[in-house]
């Protein structure tokens, strides 16, 4: 990949410091001068609440890359805010990393995300900018603990039989990497969504964790609130509704995205779960 310097040098990755912005960093570097952007950031320390230091960490930059917190309650607003600091700026594309299935009504952080995605469209095309949009299914990285052995034990607040395409976290930073790198002249105006080669659920990862290691794992469904009891120290009220809202949807319905379209932004299959099992 080489990169188009015309509109500018840097990438700026928002939410740098969580593992997804932290795994697009990473695919990044060697490829692209990259700004790290989080609160605690020494270079460039930002505030996405207000918008402190965002203009100036975008100063410069060819692109930017923008991932939430997890469960953010008003995820618009933050967006909002980026943009028209990206705009003030000069940022020419913007790629957003929304989630796979963003209109699904009993989710509200899927909702909220499906706003941002109209929200982006439209500020984009009223100031001049390029945009694309990112849409993964589930990362198969939230099962790391039993794929690498460092856990035996293993419960989810939904039905273990649910079916899932779940995605490699490193697919999707080489994928968001790639968008960056090669960048609007190409990209503008996508929206991608991110599965995984294979359809699975929860049981199922388990039993093929199992068969190729030889390990015995133990694996329950939950309650929501004794996950809840277990889980959500730091979390406050809205962020558990909408938790419990998603595992409440996960537990009588699969969640699937084809991995078609991330095979052709990588250049080959995506990662299939088996190659995650250590």
């Amino acid at each position: 990949m080489e990169l188009d310097v015309s509109r500018g040098t840097d990438i700026a990755i928002v939410g740098a410091t969580g593992k997804t912005g932290r795994a697009v960093a990473d695919a990044l570097d060697g490829i692209a001068l990259v700004r790290r952007l989080s609160r605690s950031a020494p270079d460039y320390p930002v505030d996405l609440e207000t918008g402190e230091g965002l203009a100036e960490a975008f100063t410069g930059c060819r692109g930017v890359y923008f991932i939430a917190p997890n469960v953010h309650p008003d995820e618009p607003a933050l967006v909002l805010r980026a943009l028209d600091a990206a705009a003030s700026a000069g940022v020419d594309h913007v790629v957003y990393h929304s989630v796979a299935w963003p209109y699904s009504p009993r989710m509200p952080h899927h909702m909220d995300k499906a706003r941002c995605e109209d929200d982006l469209r439209a500020f984009c095309s009223a100031h001049g900018m390029h945009w694309t949009i990112l849409q993964p299914c589930a990362y198969a990285q939230n099962f790391e603990a039993v794929l690498d052995g460092n856990s035996s034990d293993l419960a989810v607040p939904y039905s273990l039989d649910s079916k899932f395409s779940f995605v490699s976290l490193d697919d999707v930073a080489e994928v968001a990497a790639r968008i960056l790198v090669e960048g609007a002249d190409i990209h503008h105006g996508s929206t991608y969504e991110l599965g995984g080669p294979e359809i699975l659920s929860v049981r199922d990862t388990v039993r093929l964790v199992e068969t190729m290691t030889g390990r015995a794992v133990s694996v329950e469904s939950i309650g929501v609130d004794e996950w809840m009891n277990l889980h959500s120290t730091g979390l406050g009220t809205d962020a558990q509704q909408r938790l419990s809202a998603m595992f409440e949807y996960y537990n009588d319905r699969d969640f699937l995205a084809s991995g078609v379209v991330t095979a052709a932004l990588l250049g080959r299959s995506p990662t299939p779960m088996r190659a995650l099992i250590r």
